[in-house]
């Protein structure tokens, strides 16, 4: 079975943070499809927002971000206008200020703003947008660059969600990602966070890591609950030296084999499970009472470009350079180069340069997808019927299950497929099977495990 399990872990599949996903959207969705798109945005429908700030003072070995080193400020403050013209761009198209139920600010480090630009934005969202009193505001935060005032300014911003950047406390394997961040850093900034009022906090730690052993991962993982983080995201991470050139710095022979990786990934599980965290699909977990436990029991949890969520807006709308956005219609992307991002919006365009129509089809498998992704369970009987279409056209993606289903990882029944205990970690690979994109896919994917 270890023969098995470690021929899975190997397989590349999509994250499937949306789908079809993003190697597939194209430049015939562009900036005139997307004004189109927002006229015709219901102006009863709840929006979410996203922010990307492309910079952080340093890059780590391990990062797949789409981001730059700026040591110095000023390119900051120059995107930071940028960003704000945009907001005023698409604001401006949609004509009245939309219900805000979710903002998320991303990176890169976007804690880097300084004083002066964090509250220019956020005083343009607060006045283009009208934002839920009881919304989630949260921001990616970088530990080493957190401070007594930076959490100050982060209140005042009016964040309410912080995510923390932790990946492991092991010194040797720090040093190995090019990150060194002791406990102590993390118990700092969270106590800055907690002074302030902001105490929903969420760590990101990761597994397969170079030099990293499977008691490195557990130990960290005691560690970082020992700090009572709402929620936690184990990811695993993905060595992909031919997109992000810099992981070139990390030794293939120092990274842990496949099995190592699956026993990693499955003692944090076990470790926060015991600890009292819930389980929330294949690489979260969150306290009983964090709103993420709550959708998962409600069946109300989502997926999006972040990752599990409890955002169930249908308008997600992005600024910034290599942003990605989804309306009814379908996904738009922004130029990821800065310099043309910047230039395009200086003009007064919005800087759009590819995206996907959703056919019906792709509405029908996305359901199916996001679905056995969030609940580990789905009825295509139910999807199908629901979206006018017939579950026995996908007699042959049952089929395409059944090494799966041997093995134990997936149980069917019917129209109905189960992801089982040993089968969670490998979920991706369930969800493939319903990806009409996957045997033409020509990009490179990490993983499954």
């Amino acid at each position: 079975m270890d023969k098995k399990l470690s021929a899975y872990a190997t397989r590349t599949v999509p994250r499937y943070t949306s789908y079809p996903t993003a190697p597939h959207f194209g430049p015939d969705v562009d900036a005139e499809t997307y004004v189109d798109w927002l006229d015709a945005l219901d102006p009863a429908l709840n929006v979410s927002l996203y922010l990307h700030i492309p910079y952080c003072r340093s890059i780590c070995r391990y990062c797949g971000c789409h981001t730059k080193a700026a040591v110095r400020d000023d390119p900051v403050y120059d995107y930071a206008d940028m960003l704000g013209a945009e907001i005023d761009l698409v604001a401006e198209r949609l004509g009245r200020r939309r219900r805000v139920s979710h903002i998320h600010w991303g990176g890169g480090t976007p804690s880097l703003l300084p004083a002066e630009p964090l509250a220019m934005l956020a005083e343009k969202l607060a006045t283009r947008f009208e934002i839920a009193e009881d919304g989630e505001h949260a921001m990616e935060l970088d530990p080493r660059t957190v401070n007594a005032a930076l959490a100050e300014r982060l209140k005042a911003a009016g964040i309410n969600r912080a995510s923390l950047g932790v990946q492991d406390f092991t010194p040797a394997v720090q040093e190995a990602i090019g990150r060194i961040q002791p406990f102590e850093t993390v118990v700092d900034t969270v106590e800055h966070l907690h002074a302030v009022g902001i105490t929903a906090i969420n760590f990101d730690l990761m597994y397969g890591l170079p030099l990293q052993s499977v008691d490195d991962v557990a130990r960290t993982a005691e560690m970082a609950a020992s700090l009572s983080p709402a929620r936690i995201a184990i990811f695993g991470y993905a060595h992909v030296p031919w997109f992000k050139v810099h992981q070139r710095l990390i030794k293939t022979e120092d990274l842990p084999g496949a099995l190592e990786r699956i026993e990693q990934a499955e003692r944090a599980r076990a470790v926060l499970e015991e600890l009292g965290y819930v389980s929330i699909g294949f690489d979260h977990f969150a306290r009983a009472d964090d709103p993420m436990a709550v959708a998962l029991s409600e069946g109300g949890l989502k997926r999006n470009f972040q990752g599990y969520t409890t955002d169930t807006a249908r308008a997600l709308i992005g600024f910034g350079a290599s942003s990605i956005g989804q309306l009814p219609q379908g996904y738009i992307q922004n130029n990821p180069d800065i310099g043309h991002y910047k230039r395009t919006v200086a003009e007064g365009r919005l800087p759009i340069v590819r995206g996907k129509e959703l056919s019906a089809d792709d509405r029908l498998r996305a359901e199916i997808i996001e679905t056995l992704m969030t609940t580990l369970h789905v009825d295509i009987g139910e999807v199908a019927t629901r979206h006018g279409s017939d579950a026995a056209a996908f007699a042959p993606t049952f089929d395409a299950l059944q090494d799966l289903v041997r093995d134990g990882l997936v149980t069917t029944d019917g129209s109905t497929i189960d992801v089982t205990a040993t089968g969670r970690p490998f979920v991706r690979l369930a969800a493939a099977a319903f990806d009409a994109y996957l045997d033409a896919e020509k990009a490179r994917h990490s993983v499954a495990v």
